[in-house]
């Protein structure tokens, strides 16, 4: 590979990202279209890294930020 952009090795759908953080996949697709929340446009739907999940969700509630 000539760039270092890296793969993410997950990627969830809008409502699986809304079944986790317990909100619609409207809030979800708000946050992706605000850039709150990188997503990825395949076709017609977009597909969330869980990286990105995991950061939103740190930057959200700093308690949960794990210790190490």
């Amino acid at each position: 590979m000539a760039d270092n952009k890296t793969i993410p090795t997950h990627l969830f759908t809008v409502s699986e990202v809304a079944s986790m953080m317990r909100v619609s996949k409207m809030t979800v697709y708000r946050l992706v279209q605000s850039g709150a929340i990188h997503g990825i446009r395949f076709g017609r739907s977009y597909r969330v890294p869980e990286d990105a999940v995991q950061q939103y969700l740190d930057a959200m509630n700093p308690e949960r930020r794990s210790v190490g």
